[in-house]
């Protein structure tokens, strides 16, 4: 009988460092489904960088590289000019990617660098206390920002949407946005990085895919709650579905 689900080969059997409700985990399930998919177990390079993500290579059994912070673009297209054949994936969130690495992001973007960005977005910087991220929701409230985020007052300014800004790059060939607060949702972001992922292999450019995800621990919440705000208050300003698809046969 044929078996349709299992624990992942490219995934290590130990405990998670991830706090309970975070959708790190259920993002890493994903990736590494679909790197035994497509058979890239050998050929797989993950780049994560400072951040909650630096903790994937505790968990991916592929190669990895951790650059400094914000320059994981820069190292992965490094790794995939040399590596033309490997499937190289950057794991960035929203203050790695949206704040100190948005030059490294949107150049990669721009020059159709032919690696594949999963951008978790939580709206918050998780590893490092809870500050106001990039992402942030206006009224959204965080150690830097203890009233809520007021785009008048401090210059705090309004959420950067990643994907949309990546769209209206020539080299961007893919950008889809996805989340995993419920089952329907996490298949659908599967279909998102399955997509992108074959793209990069059949030597497209530059392919991202943004994935909403909770962090009940940073916004004050336990995980049910964190699961109904994130539906509630940032789908409406993060929308989800393919933001830009104009995939061809491979160049």
């Amino acid at each position: 009988m044929k078996q349709l689900y299992g624990f992942p080969d490219s995934l290590y059997k130990i405990p998670t460092k991830y706090c309970g409700g975070c959708g790190h985990g259920v993002i890493h399930r994903l990736i590494a489904s679909l790197i035994d998919e497509l058979e890239m177990r050998e050929k797989t390079v993950f780049v994560n960088p400072v951040g909650c993500s630096i903790w994937a290579d505790l968990y991916f059994d592929v190669d990895t590289v951790q650059p400094p912070h914000g320059r994981t673009p820069a190292a992965a297209t490094g790794v995939k000019r040399i590596l033309t054949d490997h499937l190289v994936i950057c794991y960035q969130g929203d203050g790695d990617m949206a704040a100190i690495g948005t030059a490294e992001m949107i150049h990669a973007a721009n020059r159709g660098e032919k690696f594949t960005t999963i951008f978790v977005n939580n709206a918050i910087y998780g590893m490092t206390g809870g500050q106001m991220a990039p992402t942030t929701l206006l009224g959204q409230k965080a150690t830097t920002a203890p009233e809520g985020r007021d785009a008048d007052k401090a210059g705090m300014g309004y959420p950067i949407r990643v994907s949309e800004l990546l769209a209206t790059l020539d080299g961007t060939r893919y950008a889809a946005r996805g989340s995993v607060h419920n089952a329907a949702h996490v298949r659908k972001t599967r279909q998102y990085i399955k997509k992108a992922f074959e793209a990069q292999l059949s030597g497209q450019g530059f392919t991202m895919v943004e994935i909403l995800s909770p962090c009940p621990t940073n916004w004050s919440m336990d995980s049910l709650e964190s699961i109904d705000w994130l539906e509630k208050n940032m789908i409406p300003v993060f929308p989800l579905g393919e933001i830009k698809n104009t995939l061809g046969g491979a160049s």
